[in-house]
């Protein structure tokens, strides 16, 4: 009884009813003043239309049921991560009422960003036989992020062409893009004879590698001969090495600055966060034992670890982030102290090149941490200090310059100087 009542009301307020209304008082008053078999067959006629209108509206577009599915590359894209710049294939199955012929069908489609961005998308379509139609359409490169699907509102006007219908339902469709990432194949500031190594390295753990095989991975620039994987390479007809135990992991913590005043584009933010990612990534190859901190709003932290399904908690965790940070830095790193083990490497990803920094890195320092600096933006933006020959290169603390993520392989084989 709910719904009919909505429906009458949502009707009154149309104007498709009033222009019905119009023409049936019309032919009313045709009949009533002429008179005639003509009059009376036309008001016949205009009711039968009315009351075909009226089923229309209750019956038709408004009572159209659809589900939506999802695939990346042809496989459901529930069953693989997002990647950012990835294009995403949606399929629309609609079923419409069996007993209303509906001649076609405009559906309009909104994709929504949690930053409150939208992608529309309209097509019309004619439903096959049986009631039944299917659009598929292919979305924009999406960029990082979680997305959902506004109500679908659907369009159609009747056998004569003379009213159009409207209707919106609402079909689940939630899914996520992770961060873009880059491929890093090595970093020497993982190395044992690192020229960065200070007093904090006694007590960082080896990494070195045993002459137990582990596994195969695919060959990578640089591998020696006597690693490479004779027998894998024969059968998979592509370049395969040895993969070989390590004696221990180096413990890591990677820092995202999330203050909004340090960022002064959203590209630069983006930047900063697929740098994150990509390290993310670089450690879970590697087996290094990485944790995630993240100086924003809310100090948000997660300890070292080398599983796998805390380090995929870490990259959701950057889908949705924004720069929305304020506060001491220094404060927030001592409210997660207990996340920064003695000896392990202090990462910052910062656009910050002051003396913020330089508190941040001493902090660090006193912690018996290695700190390693990732500047995001251009170089004249950095501080006098971190240029070669300063103080900042003298107490060795590394790091690079970053203003592109594909760049930062080979920046992460270097460093200032």
């Amino acid at each position: 009884m709910r719904v009919m009542m909505s429906a009458v009301k949502s009707g009154l307020a149309s104007r498709n009813f009033w222009k019905a209304a119009s023409l049936w008082f019309i032919c009313l008053l045709y009949v009533l003043f002429q008179g005639g078999k003509t009059s009376f067959m036309l008001f016949t006629m205009i009711n039968v239309l009315a009351l075909y209108w009226f089923i229309c509206s209750l019956a038709g577009v408004k009572q159209v049921r659809a589900e939506r599915s999802l695939s990346l590359n042809g496989e459901l894209a529930g069953k693989q991560a997002i990647q950012a710049g990835s294009q995403v294939e949606v399929k629309l199955r609609l079923q419409l009422p069996t007993f209303i012929v509906t001649p076609y069908l405009v559906v309009n489609e909104q994709l929504q960003r949690h930053n409150g961005d939208s992608w529309k998308y309209e097509d019309s379509i004619v439903p096959r036989v049986g009631s039944h139609a299917e659009l598929v359409y292919q979305t924009p490169p999406l960029e990082r992020g979680k997305y959902s699907f506004r109500a679908t509102e659907c369009r159609s006007k009747d056998i004569f062409g003379l009213l159009e219908h409207e209707g919106t339902f609402q079909t689940e469709g939630e899914f996520y893009v992770l961060p873009r990432t880059i491929f890093i194949p090595r970093w020497p500031l993982f190395s044992r004879n690192s020229r960065y190594s200070g007093p904090e390295t006694t007590i960082l753990q080896s990494r070195r590698e045993t002459t137990q095989i582990n596994g195969v991975r695919d060959y990578i620039y640089g591998d020696r001969i006597s690693r490479i994987h004779w027998n894998a390479t024969a059968k998979t007809g592509s370049w395969k090495s040895k993969e070989f135990e390590r004696e221990s992991i180096p413990k890591t913590m990677i820092i995202l600055d999330a203050h909004a005043a340090n960022y002064v584009d959203r590209e630069r933010f983006e930047l900063a966060v697929s740098t994150v990612a990509s390290l993310l990534e670089f450690g879970g190859r590697e087996r290094i034992s990485v944790g995630l901190c993240i100086l924003g709003r809310e100090v948000w932290g997660s300890a070292p670890t080398e599983s796998q399904f805390e380090r995929q908690q870490m990259l959701h965790q950057l889908v949705d982030i924004s720069p929305e940070g304020t506060g001491d830095y220094k404060a927030q790193l001592e409210q997660r102290k207990e996340l920064f083990p003695a000896g392990a490497f202090f990462i910052i990803v910062t656009p910050l090149a002051d003396e913020l920094l330089f508190d941040m890195l001493r902090w660090a320092k006193r912690s018996q941490m290695i700190p390693f600096h990732i500047h995001i933006g251009s170089a004249r933006n950095v501080d006098s200090r971190t240029r070669p020959g300063s103080l900042y290169n003298r107490q060795e603390i590394a790091g690079i310059q970053l203003s592109s993520l594909t760049d930062l392989p080979v920046l992460l084989g270097g460093g200032y100087g």
